[in-house]
């Protein structure tokens, strides 16, 4: 099981050039991933997009990557050679109009504004390539794991859960038959009290109850909530994405307890009913965690 957060980096250097790449992660519906390349790395963005589309499923990513190429080849100097010619023309009649002496030098000529301009060499695209994917996928790795072991504590807090709702769906069945008796019950003594010495219709009595006990039948609901239990568990141990069906389950445990609370017309399982229901919130605020 894994969670949706996580933080994951790896640098690497490889012929002068030196490459970190950090990942951070938290949860989110789907795969969504926010990169922010230097502007000579932007051509990377495709395959260090699929790298992380092949090993990801959710989760919102972002991707901080950290360039710096050392190689003694890794700028350029351009000189403009048209603005040097018309500072030099504008400086030889200047000197020639104010008889001044044209002490101007190729080395000062140079510093002049914006005549020489460093600008980073073209890029081996291909090393550049190699190496990011290798970064990467250690930095996926390492993210991963970051995300296996925030996803088993997420797991032991489920696990608790887990039998937290199954103790309370083992009170629901044990409680369900008492209802309809106890209604019988304290029927049966409201109409003795009512008709004093009359004796009660007992046929019309058990029919009543009868009704009583059908419109609160909550057996299919156990059923499903035992089942819906069971299948989560299945989960919790299965070793893929399992977010989904994880809150797909627990909407569909909530369903259960809210029919059984309608129909119980009971205090004792009406209070049962309502603890699993802030335990099913309590699951469902873990499981937007979940991968």
């Amino acid at each position: 099981m894994y969670s949706m957060t996580g933080y994951g980096r790896s640098t690497a250097s490889l012929d002068g050039r030196e490459l970190t790449i950090e990942l951070k992660s938290v949860n989110n519906r789907f795969l969504d991933i926010g990169m922010k390349l230097p502007r000579q790395l932007s051509f990377l963005e495709d395959s260090l997009r699929k790298l992380l589309n092949d090993s990801l499923n959710r989760g919102h990513v972002d991707v901080f990557v950290n360039y710096r190429n050392l190689r003694s080849d890794a700028k350029t100097v351009r000189v403009d050679e048209a603005l040097l010619q018309a500072y030099l023309a504008s400086a030889r009649e200047s000197a020639k109009a104010l008889d001044l002496t044209d002490d101007l030098t190729l080395s000062r000529a140079l510093t002049l504004p914006d005549v020489t301009t460093i600008l980073p060499a073209d890029e081996d695209q291909d090393a550049l390539r190699s190496l990011s994917e290798a970064v990467m996928t250690e930095a996926i790795g390492n993210l991963k794991a970051m995300r296996r072991k925030e996803g088993e504590r997420l797991k032991l807090d489920l696990s608790a859960r887990m039998d937290t709702m199954t103790g309370y769906a083992a009170a629901i069945e044990q409680r369900a038959p008492a209802v309809a008796e106890e209604y019988r019950a304290k029927l049966t003594a409201r109409i003795e009290e009512m008709l004093g010495e009359t004796e009660v219709d007992r046929a019309r009595l058990a029919t009543e109850v009868a009704i009583f006990a059908d419109r609160a039948a909550i057996d299919e609901e156990i059923v499903r909530l035992n089942t819906h239990l069971i299948h989560f568990r299945e989960l919790l141990e299965a070793d893929e994405p399992v977010g989904r069906k994880m809150d797909f389950l627990v909407q569909e445990m909530n369903r259960e307890c809210n029919t059984i609370g309608s129909k119980a017309n009971d205090a004792e399982l009406t209070s049962i009913v309502l603890l699993s229901k802030a335990e099913i919130e309590k699951l469902r605020e873990q499981i937007q965690n979940i991968e």
